[in-house]
């Protein structure tokens, strides 16, 4: 394997051809000295004398790559797939019919060394335009309002909720016998839907959670039997396990404004997002009776100015994941139900709610200490994460330039044999053997090789007409209008705490209405973006 790269070669060319003598040049840049000659005389590279006989031509390739940083800049990398969909269509504009090799795209990627694959963040088109520079300047002015600029850093709480589904764990590596695949792992059956009201504060304190389940009502036989790590937890249930109005009611009165109350009376802050039940008269109002300034983040901007979202919950959802796990491997047969949740849950609620990973999220969004340039240097904004990707653009798909090969010699093109060229790259393979003539003119060469440029440039242009098409067929699929359907809820149970779980303990068990199966309920359409999902 050569130890040099096409830069160096090019550069032991330069310096031969300023009269360093090939020797001691060869020596200096670790080439060997035949290739140093070859290529002095006029030899090509391995990949540029392969050229003609690739699928697709250089100009095409370069087409291909530049639609890659384009489609990045805009926030829509695309995936091996719809590039080889792409690339697969120009071949069809010009005429051939056969797919693309297996290892087509690890090759592209090698001659375009500026792509690379990546694990994307996914995120929702809806925070993309939500979260801009132009949005986080003009709410900033609230931030720097002398009211709220005065409230101290142990007052300014952030309040957001997460959900979890409680059997869904990691899609991580796994070990098994070599070459039997694919190995297949158990995982828990339940799919319950639980949400967590969480709140944090700017010196690092978490207050007790809010629990809500998905259920008609609280349930005593969901929790485990000893109940102490549950001190001052609070516990709810609606019928699909989300948030309401009255939820967030509850949770002011029970859980914020006893836990925060100041020494003195002090204004507090809490920062939330504009979620429905955070913007109800009553909950307003509930705020303005108990001296709290509310502070609503931007609409879609929770992925930059969020605290919680910012430092807590992805370790909080990867500690619960793991947790998951042990439970899952040392009780396979154990269906995780809503007991084994909650203690899952305060494990990694343990690992997650420490003072540094909260005082991070704080520091990050720029919340405290209160700094406007950390939100604008956010990698989450798009034109901050995707900025360089046009400057570089032209640069990264510059090849270098080496001397034009003086191949195999044919001395009369009358001698080669001529055949009707039906696709692009026929043409590109006659154009190579007329420029291996030594008898054909520099007029001809040119004027076959923008022949040849001219069909490829239609080639692309059609595929790329034929992309925006199908692009513009579905979203005109997606505007057509469908009947809606009003969905009634049903009225919300007050909130239960610990006292009220071992109540219910001490009963007697056959006192006890007959509950009904808690998986035996449908469950409504989860909310993707809120779920622990590892694709």
């Amino acid at each position: 394997m050569k130890q040099y790269t096409e830069k160096q070669l090019i550069s032991a060319i330069n310096d031969v051809n300023n009269g360093n003598p090939i020797a001691k040049t060869s020596r200096k840049w670790g080439i060997p000295r035949s290739t140093l000659q070859s290529r002095l005389k006029g030899s090509q590279p391995y990949k540029k004398a392969q050229s003609p006989f690739q699928r697709l031509s250089t100009e095409q390739e370069k087409h291909l790559a530049d639609w890659v940083l384009t489609q990045t800049a805009l926030g829509l990398p695309p995936t091996h797939q719809e590039l080889r969909f792409f690339a697969e269509r120009i071949l069809q504009a010009a005429g051939e019919t056969k797919g693309l090799g297996k290892r087509w795209i690890t090759r592209f990627l090698a001659r375009y060394p500026i792509l690379k694959t990546q694990r994307p963040r996914r995120i929702d088109n809806a925070r993309v335009n939500g979260a801009t520079t132009e949005v986080i300047k003009s709410w900033w002015l609230y931030i720097t309002n002398p009211v709220i600029n005065a409230i101290k850093p142990e007052n300014r709480w952030n309040m957001d909720e997460t959900g979890i589904m409680e059997g869904k764990g990691s899609n991580g590596l796994v070990l098994g016998l070599n070459g039997i695949r694919p190995l297949q792992r158990k995982e828990p059956g339940t799919r319950g839907w639980t949400t967590i009201i969480e709140c944090i504060s700017a010196t690092g304190v978490a207050l007790p959670p809010l629990v809500i389940f998905k259920g008609k009502n609280v349930q005593q036989q969901w929790f485990p039997t000893d109940l102490s790590p549950f001190d001052n937890w609070q516990f709810h249930a609606t019928e699909n396990g989300w948030t309401n109005n009255q939820t967030a009611i509850e949770w002011l009165k029970k859980v914020f404004i006893p836990y925060t109350q100041p020494l003195t009376p002090e204004k507090r802050l809490l920062v939330l997002d504009g979620h429905g039940s955070h913007i109800t008269d009553e909950f307003m109002l509930l705020c303005l009776q108990n001296n709290i300034q509310l502070l609503y983040l931007p609409p879609h901007s929770s992925h930059v100015l969020q605290p919680l979202d910012l430092s807590v919950f992805g370790p909080l959802k990867e500690a619960y994941r793991r947790q998951l796990g042990f439970v899952s491997q040392f009780c396979c047969s154990t269906v995780i139900g809503k007991r084994n949740f909650l203690l899952c849950y305060r494990k990694a609620r343990l690992k997650a709610f420490i003072a540094k990973t909260i005082q991070s999220g704080w520091r990050t969004t720029g919340l405290w200490p209160v700094n406007l340039v950390k939100p604008l240097l956010s990698p989450f904004l798009l034109e901050n994460s995707n900025a360089n990707v046009i400057k570089d653009k032209n640069n990264g798909l510059q090849r270098d330039k080496t001397p034009e090969s003086p191949a195999q010699k044919i001395n009369d093109p009358s001698l080669l044999i001529w055949k009707t060229p039906k696709t692009t790259r026929d043409i590109r393979l006659q154009l190579q053997k007329l420029s291996q003539s030594n008898k054909t003119n520099a007029t001809s060469r040119l004027l076959f090789a923008k022949v040849q440029k001219s069909f490829e440039a239609k080639d692309t242009l059609l595929a790329s007409a034929q992309q925006k098409i199908s692009l513009l067929e579905a979203q005109l699929e997606a505007i057509r209008p469908v009947k809606r359907r009003r969905v009634v809820p049903d009225p919300n149970e007050l909130l239960v705490n610990k006292q009220n779980i071992i109540g219910l303990q001490e009963n007697d068990i056959e006192n006890l209405e007959p509950l009904a199966d808690e998986e035996e309920v449908n469950e409504p359409e989860k909310r993707e973006n809120d779920c622990i999902f590892v694709r």
